[in-house]
Order: structure tokens, then sequence, then C-alpha cells
């Protein structure tokens, strides 16, 4: 995928692309460069024929109550702990965490371009979301443009190293704003992708969104299965301030669905607002 050119972008943009420490979406504030973030502390798509809408009705409102799950265990701090932390349609927020030991068991690296070179976690996403987001950059490079992966899976021991480093420079207060408390990621879900571009020197800010890139995943991401998870002007549901670099992997069905509604996934599964 224009290795060279690629390559060449990062050499200038990128003072160490070998570092071990960890970066994230909804985990950094926008201005943050993903250089900056390194030095913190650390299902398979079947295509089917279209049925008539009454079956997909059916079918994703049989989606939708795999959320309300009676496994789910309301904690003592009142937010719950879902039942079925390997669905493909977990909905994971801050109110609604994942298992301290959950762990995917399908982790793979998809075979697209990253930022850095090393060996990391990060380079991880779920067998099922990783296929569809090599056909993704794929189809992206085809339309003539340079997509980069940034950050996949996150651990939940790391995500608390990340939480409590950001907790002793800006504050607990501030520091929710943007970051995950351990097992409210989506990252530790092996679902999520961070993914960013040379217009933005390989950034994860706000700006991607009115890059090539960003405006391309807006408009296609759901053809394969992914949707913008942090939508513009959606905090207060989300619980997240915009992230267009930030993917999640929901299925086919349902991320047209969320696209063609333009709603987030708390409103399409009946979770909103977040904070309830």
């Amino acid at each position: 995928m224009k290795k060279v050119m690629l390559c060449t972008m990062m050499s200038i943009t990128l003072v160490a692309c070998s570092s071990d420490t960890e970066e994230t979406a909804e985990d950094v504030p926008a201005s943050n460069t993903v250089e900056e973030k390194e030095t913190q502390e650390d299902s398979v798509e079947v295509d089917k024929e279209e049925e008539n809408e009454d079956t997909e009705q059916e079918e994703i409102k049989g989606e939708e109550n795999s959320n309300s799950d009676s496994k789910d265990k309301v904690l003592d701090d009142g937010t719950v702990e879902v039942g079925e932390p390997a669905s493909i349609q977990v909905v994971v927020n801050k109110e609604r965490k994942l298992p301290a030991d959950y762990i995917p068991e399908d982790l793979i690296v998809p075979d697209v371009p990253f930022y850095f070179t090393e060996d990391h976690p990060k380079k991880q996403m779920r067998a099922v979301a990783a296929d569809a987001l090599e056909k993704l950059f794929a189809a992206a490079e085809k339309d003539g443009l340079d997509l980069v992966a940034a950050s996949g899976y996150r651990s939940f021991d790391r995500q608390k190293n990340i939480y409590d480093g950001y907790v002793a420079e800006y504050g607990k207060e501030e520091t929710d704003k943007f970051s995950a408390q351990p097992g409210t990621s989506e990252h530790q879900t092996g679902l999520a992708m961070d993914v960013t571009s040379a217009q933005v020197a390989f950034q994860l800010e706000e700006s991607f969104g009115n890059t090539s890139e960003g405006e391309w995943l807006a408009e296609h991401a759901h053809e394969y299965g992914f949707i913008i998870r942090y939508l513009e002007g959606a905090q207060e549901i989300t619980g997240y301030t915009y992230e267009p670099w930030h993917l999640r992997y929901v299925g086919k069905d349902i991320s047209s669905t969320i696209h063609n509604q333009e709603v987030t996934l708390e409103e399409f599964f009946g979770l909103h607002p977040s904070n309830e």
C-alpha cells in the first residue's frame, strides 16, 4: 500500500516509531499526537441476499436483546459488568464494563500498515474485525487513500496504567473527560482500531475527520461492518468527545443501520443516555 511513500512520510513526522508504550483514541486529549502519546505509560463476513424489511427488523431486534442479557451484573457502584463480553454487539462505555480478566481468544494482527514497526499487542484485533479491517483498507487504497492503523487491542492492566498516569498528570475529573477507566475501554474488546493518515501527521485529532481519509471513513466504514464510535455532538450519549479516528466493528447489518439512522451505538441498543 504505497509503502515507500508512507514510510518516508512517517520518518519525517515521527521521532520514534519503536516505543512500546501505549496510545489510545478515547484515552488522549485530541491535541496530543500519536508520538506524544507513545511517551505516556504504558462473523467472518458472509454475503447474504437482502431479506424483506420485516425480517431484517426482527433480526436486528434480536441483536438488540444481546445487550440486556440476563447475565449482566449490576455492581456496587451502580455500573454494569457485561455478561457477554465476547459478543460482537457488546456495548462498552463508562457505565457498562468488561470483566477485568476478559481477554479475547482470537486476537490476530491484521495485514494493514501501522505507523510503527515493532511487534506490539496494540496491533491486534479479533479475527473477524481484523479481516474486515483488511477489506476496508484495501477499498480505501483502491480509492487513492492511505490509511494507517495506530492502536487496537489493549488489556485491562495496560488501560489501568494509562488511566492512572493521566490521573497523576491531569487529575481524575479532567482525565475522565477523555480517558477510559480500566474495564470501560472498547479497545479491550479487540473490536476497535484507531486509524490516522499522513494528512494529520499521523496524529489522533478531530481534524482527521476533515481529511480525505476521514471523510471516506465516515461515508464507507459501515460497508465493512465498522462505525465511527464517538460521533460529533454526541458526548452526552457516548461519554466521549468526537473521535473520527476510532473505528468499532459491529457487523454489517448493524453498522449499516446505525449509519443510515445517524445514531450512536447506545441509541441503537436503547442504552441512551449512557449516564443513566
